[in-house]
């Protein structure tokens, strides 16, 4: 409590806790969401492959239940035959091809998402395209890497 003009009025460290909180919170927020954007990018082409194909089964009178399931299906399938593409295909630049068509979807799935958390942090908006631009390449080398990564050597059996 403090004495103020001989009255009494309580500390406000609530607010200050609360804020501080909110801070620590919020970055904890954009965090996670980096976190996913970095790991779930490489899935951006099947994700919308699936995604067109079910709201096309859709239209075509499958229902929900049909939509999801051929949707899922083309998801899949294209997640499959690209990682069939990456391994067998053995020109490299056809496997860099292969990789650019899985890449370019997230790049801009990494270039709309850091927009969206440029937006919310800074009025600026040359600022929130530098930093989009910079986003997304950041998320086109992360997705690229792990598709290379997914086309190592395969090892040898250890005896």
């Amino acid at each position: 409590m403090v004495v103020v003009a001989g009255a009494t009025v309580p500390r406000q460290t609530g607010d200050t806790t609360m804020f501080v909180l909110g801070i620590l919170a919020s970055f904890a927020a954009i965090a996670g969401l980096c976190w996913l954007v970095f790991n779930l990018a490489v899935f951006a082409l099947p994700f919308l492959v699936g995604l067109h194909t079910g709201i096309w089964a859709y239209g075509t009178g499958a229902g929900w239940l049909g939509a999801i399931l051929v949707g899922s299906f083309a998801a899949g399938l294209t997640l499959a035959i690209g990682q069939a593409l990456i391994i067998l295909v053995r020109p490299l630049w056809a496997r860099f091809v292969v990789a650019l068509i899985f890449v370019v979807p997230a790049v801009l799935a990494g270039f709309h998402a850091t927009l969206g958390i440029a937006r919310a942090m800074m009025p600026s908006e040359s600022w929130q395209m530098i930093f989009a631009v910079i986003g997304a390449g950041a998320v086109g080398v992360s997705a690229f890497l792990r598709i290379a990564g997914s086309v190592a050597e395969p090892r040898t059996a250890l005896p």
